[in-house]
C-alpha cells in the first residue's frame, strides 16, 4: 500500500499515533513505571489493588504494562471490562473467561468460581482479576466482592482483585457500605495529571518509533498540545 505523502515527507515508516501497539511497545513515563512496580509488589504479596484516574490519563496503559510484566507461570490473569452486569452475570462473565461451566444461578456460578480459585491455589497458581470501569459496578456487586476476596476466614489470600476506574470509584469504596472491601485493598493509587514534560516525551517516543529523526513540532507547539489535551493520551493521539 502506498504511503500518504505526509508520511513520506517526514521519513516515517507508519502513522506515529496509531492505536495498534503491542504491550511491549507501550510508552510509560517514569512516574507510571513506579506504579507498575507497586502493582507487581502487591500481586507478589497476594494483595488487592485499586487504580483511579480521569479518562485518557493512562489507566489502560498501566494495565497493559502489568500484563506484559506478569510472569506466565504462577499467575492466571483474567480481564473483565463489562462492569454494568448484575452479580450473577458478572460471575458468569468470569467463568466464561476461565472456560468454566456456567451455572444458572448466582450461587452456582460463584461456587464454581470459588472452587476453581482453590484448585489454582493447590497448583501454586495465583489468579488475578482485572476489573476495568469498576466505577460503573452496582453496589450489590461491590458489596459481594469482599466475599470473593475472603477465603479460609481471611487466613489465606487466594486471589488478587485489581479495580480500575474513574475517581468516583475511590469515593464509593471509602463509604460505609463498602468499607469491608476497602479495608482489604492495601495498594491504592490515584493517578496525577501528566506533566508538560510527559507530553513532550510521549510525542517524541511515538515519532521516533516510526523513524522520525527530527520532530516536526516546535517546543511551543508541544506546550499548546499539552494545554489543549491536559496530557491525556487519547486526545494527544
Amino acid at each position: 500500500m502506498r504511503q500518504p505523502a505526509w508520511q513520506r515527507s517526514l521519513g516515517l515508516s507508519a502513522a506515529p499515533f496509531a492505536k495498534d501497539l503491542e504491550d511491549k511497545d507501550l510508552w510509560m513515563p517514569t512516574s507510571r513505571n513506579a506504579i507498575v512496580d507497586d502493582l507487581m509488589d502487591a500481586l507478589d504479596e497476594r494483595q488487592h489493588a485499586v487504580i483511579v484516574g480521569e479518562p485518557g490519563i493512562g489507566k489502560t496503559c498501566i494495565l497493559r504494562a502489568l500484563r506484559n510484566r506478569l510472569p506466565d507461570s504462577g499467575y492466571r490473569l483474567t480481564y473483565c471490562h463489562n462492569a454494568t452486569l448484575g452479580r450473577r452475570d458478572f460471575y458468569r462473565q468470569i467463568c466464561l473467561a476461565l472456560d468454566l461451566p456456567v451455572k444458572a444461578t448466582a450461587a452456582g456460578v460463584f461456587w464454581a468460581l470459588s472452587n476453581h480459585v482453590q484448585e489454582l491455589s493447590r497448583d501454586n497458581v495465583h489468579p488475578v482479576f482485572l476489573l476495568d470501569e469498576a466505577h460503573l459496578m452496582r453496589d450489590e456487586l461491590l458489596q459481594h466482592l469482599h466475599i470473593l476476596s475472603n477465603y479460609s476466614w481471611d487466613q489465606k489470600p487466594l486471589v488478587s482483585i485489581v479495580l480500575v476506574g474513574l475517581p468516583e470509584l475511590w469515593r464509593r469504596l471509602s463509604l460505609g457500605a463498602h468499607r469491608s472491601l476497602w479495608s482489604r485493598i492495601h495498594c491504592r493509587t490515584s493517578l496525577d495529571q501528566p506533566s508538560p514534560g510527559d507530553t513532550a516525551e510521549y510525542v517524541n517516543y511515538r515519532l521516533e518509533r516510526v523513524g522520525c529523526k527530527t520532530s516536526p513540532f516546535a517546543a511551543d507547539a508541544v506546550s499548546l498540545l499539552h494545554e489543549a489535551t491536559s496530557g491525556q493520551l487519547r486526545d494527544i493521539d
